[in-house]
């Protein structure tokens, strides 16, 4: 099996920032190959996160959206069990002109160190458990290209929910099938299931075939059952504590 990095024949010519970004939504696996020779991470990092920072803050600007954000604090709270007293919705209530500058604000600072845990964690699996020998560079790379992905989604959540009023995600199935009862554990596993961090994981799963020399089709699906087990334990868990 060969698990060795691309390193040899022919080097594609090195795409500029635009052309990179705009590459991985209309031919990710050429643009792939053309970053990990010349694997630059430090441009693209920094505008998909202030896209995904800025688009996220957006509905944030508005009273009704401030609102909104509230509303689904206090849902997400209850659904995993919690009591929201009186005390607790004056809090957040106190907060809620703060919420644009202390969300886009968190996505700025966390954003790149969440990329760097999870680059982390995949160089470590390819590297140490699968004898992969790409440099953490490059797989740091793959995965700030992929983001490209993300970015896309927050410019999409970002501008529905500033016109709709609403916060949160605006592609998951669970939208699709509002009829199902609130805190059942369908609804729950549905409203995880978000059609752009599907599109996410399949881009970066090409990333890495490509830095790794393998299949794209089983780092797929390796990555989207982790996936799968994750959304199941959170909607297992939304379901057990509302029907508490």
């Amino acid at each position: 099996m060969n698990n060795t990095a691309t390193s040899a024949g022919a080097t594609p010519a090195p795409k500029g920032l635009l052309a990179r970004f705009i590459g991985i939504i209309t031919a990710p696996k050429d643009t792939f190959a053309s970053v990990v020779p010349t694997p630059k991470w430090l441009g693209m990092l920094a505008v998909t996160t202030l896209m995904i920072a800025f688009f996220t803050a957006l509905p944030l600007t508005t009273e009704a959206g401030r609102q909104a954000a509230i509303d689904q604090q206090v849902q997400q709270m209850q659904s995993f069990g919690m009591t929201v007293n009186d005390q607790m919705y004056d809090q957040l209530q106190q907060g809620a002109g703060r919420l644009p500058y202390t969300t886009g604000g968190a996505l700025l600072v966390f954003g790149p160190i969440m990329a760097v845990v999870i680059a982390g964690i995949l160089f470590a699996i390819f590297n140490a458990a699968l004898g992969g020998e790409a440099s953490f560079k490059q797989v740091f790379s793959i995965l700030t290209h992929a983001g490209v992905i993300s970015a896309i989604s927050a410019v999409f959540s970002g501008f529905v929910n500033y016109f709709r009023n609403g916060t949160g995600s605006v592609a998951n199935l669970g939208a699709l099938l509002p009829m199902l009862p609130e805190k059942s554990f369908l609804a729950g596993f549905l409203g995880t299931v978000d059609v752009f961090l599907i599109w996410y994981i399949v881009v970066l799963a090409m990333g890495l075939a490509v830095l790794y020399r393998r299949r794209t089709q089983p780092i797929a699906i390796s990555l989207l059952s982790v996936y799968a087990v994750i959304a199941i334990v959170i909607a297992l868990v939304k379901s057990r504590a509302g029907g508490a």
